[in-house]
């Protein structure tokens, strides 16, 4: 609900700021860079860039900022390129208020622009304010990035129009898949083991609630805690899409995947899901599960298994780290990680999957494209674990090398620190740039990697990684490699229908989902919900995701 509430008010803010669109402009756009003798841009070359967040802030080395720090000096010293940061947003909403008063002309639009939201997106080439890059792609982009880009050509459709492409994908990668977190010492207590199906999953937190896992005498705890805040599908924590996607395969709510008939179609009006939505409102009824999840996100509803009310939750490999919390305060508590339930038939229950971390646009002004791929490979070493970047950006800060070995944990550098200055979140990426980065933390914790040899920074943190971390992080990628993620087939700009009743429709959906499980509405209001979401715009709405799905896919 969340995400989508953003991209129907940043569509409301378009219409207005798009008809006063002013004229962009681009510090280093008149001028064509050349290399001097060393291979250094002469004189240094400034490219301007945006920023969503400045999460340095008080970290910096005294009298720096996010223009004067240590990884600006070195892009300097070892390119002869400056990334100057001009458009710098607080958070989400405030960087993409800021994009869009710069289309307008209200400031001055940067060379290189990192964007989140494909609304946004679609309305900066609507504008004829950015580049069309796909010439520059095929001369200047490194081969090894292009690579990576072509594993994932789906990433292209929300910067493409009419065959021309306007930008490409950050990092393009599967997300990590998610687990099941139980407690092992509730299962031991009782005699049972971790559950493979819907129905042995039902099993287990009946169990949970009525047995008194936790031996202190009273019926304090309960099954599962999930968040249902984001129409059931959070797609990182508190995630309770297994159990959809248990009856109703790949059309589980919130995703659009393509069906045997090639057409394109929602997954939230899928038969499969009022029969989940049955059981659910059985266990809602008797107990086993988070009786405020539909109001509750996802990383509160998570709080519930730490606090120990819960027996499973669902969730990203990480979130083994904060389960400590949990450990802490109970001595005798024990969690495994193990795989999500599978669908009755023996296929997976699917999980969200998404494979990007942003993208990058450029002002249409901007003529160093070369330039600003040379510097965009530098950044990539830190990926690929090449150049002056093997271990990490910068020694001292992001790693150290101790007793000959690289440290990252800061309380353990040559000069220990708590809070370092942090080189990656001065790129132009948002995040760390990566490269398969799921398959060698799982090759890394199966021992067939050495972590030194490893291809990413995140794999070579592995020598710092809980074990029960890293058994998490094995069987994610388990699970990733049996298909159980499944990428949203629409990954474009709202349609026009979707801009006017995707709203409406989302609440119905959700008022629908959580009535039922809730106990406040009969079974049969869920056929009523697929007649009214069809009525009500719905039907119009796939048609126009089924004709761009066609037009990305020409």
């Amino acid at each position: 609900m969340k995400r989508r509430s953003v991209v129907l008010s940043t569509m409301l803010v378009a219409m207005t700021l798009l008809a006063a669109c002013g004229s962009g402009g681009s510090d280093s756009g008149g001028t064509v860079a050349k290399k001097n003798a060393k291979g250094i841009y002469s004189p240094t070359l400034t490219i301007t860039a945006g920023k969503q967040t400045d999460e340095n802030t008080g970290k910096y080395p005294k009298g720096g900022d996010i223009n004067n720090n240590p990884m600006i000096d070195l892009g300097v010293k070892e390119l002869g390129i400056k990334i100057k940061t001009t458009l710098l947003g607080g958070d989400a909403p405030n960087y993409n208020t800021k994009l869009r008063l710069a289309l307008t002309g209200a400031s001055k639009l940067p060379d290189v622009i990192p964007m989140y939201d494909k609304q946004a997106m679609s309305d900066f080439i609507d504008s004829g304010k950015v580049k069309e890059i796909s010439s520059d792609i095929k001369n200047y982009m490194p081969a090894r990035m292009k690579k990576e880009l072509d594993k994932y050509p789906q990433t292209y459709n929300p910067v493409k129009r009419d065959g021309k492409i306007y930008g490409f994908a950050i990092s393009p990668d599967i997300v990590p898949a998610e687990v099941m977190f139980i407690r092992q010492d509730w299962l031991d207590k009782l005699g049972l083991k971790a559950p493979t199906n819907l129905a042995e999953f039902g099993k287990v937190i009946q169990a949970f609630t009525d047995n008194d896992p936790d031996g202190n005498g009273k019926k304090d705890t309960y099954g599962f805690t999930y968040s249902g805040q984001d129409i059931y599908s959070t797609g990182w924590v508190s995630d309770p899409v297994m159990l959809f996607s248990a009856n109703a395969g790949k059309n589980f709510p919130g995703n659009w995947s393509k069906q045997s008939d090639g057409q394109i179609a929602y997954g939230s009006i899928a038969e499969g899901n009022k029969k989940t939505l049955e059981t659910m409102a059985d266990w809602h009824k008797k107990g086993y599960l988070f009786q405020e999840a539909a109001a509750t996100d996802a990383w509160t509803a998570m709080g519930e298994f730490i606090k120990g009310k819960a027996g499973i939750f669902v969730g990203q490999a990480w979130a083994m780290n904060t389960i400590n919390d949990l450990l802490k305060t109970n001595k005798n508590a024990r969690v495994s990680a193990v795989a999500t339930i599978r669908q009755d038939n023996g296929e997976p229950a699917y999980q969200a999957g998404g494979n990007n971390t942003g993208y990058l646009m450029f002002n249409k002004d901007f003529k160093n494209m070369k330039a600003f791929f040379d510097y965009l490979n530098w950044v990539y070493d830190y990926a690929y674990g090449t150049g002056n970047f093997k271990y990490g950006y910068m020694k001292g800060y992001d790693y150290d090398i101790v007793d000959g070995k690289p440290q990252y944990d800061p309380s353990k550098y040559n000069t220990p620190t708590t809070k370092p200055f942090q080189p990656n979140k001065v790129v132009v990426t948002k995040n760390p740039p990566s490269v398969d980065q799921n398959k060698v933390v799982y090759e890394v914790t199966t021992g067939a990697r050495e972590p030194f040899n490893a291809l990413t920074f995140r794999a070579k943190q592995l020598m710092n990684m809980d074990p029960a971390q890293a058994k998490a992080n094995v069987i994610a990628y388990q699970e990733q490699l049996r298909n159980e993620l499944v990428v949203n087939v629409f990954n474009g700009a709202p349609t026009k229908t979707m801009a006017q009743k995707w709203g409406q429709l989302a609440t119905l959906e959700k008022q629908t989902y959580t009535n039922i499980i809730y106990g406040k509405a009969p079974l049969s209001s869920f056929d009523t919900f697929v007649k009214e979401w069809k009525k009500q715009g719905g039907d119009q709405v796939t048609k126009e995701v089924n004709d761009w799905y066609k037009s990305v896919n020409k």
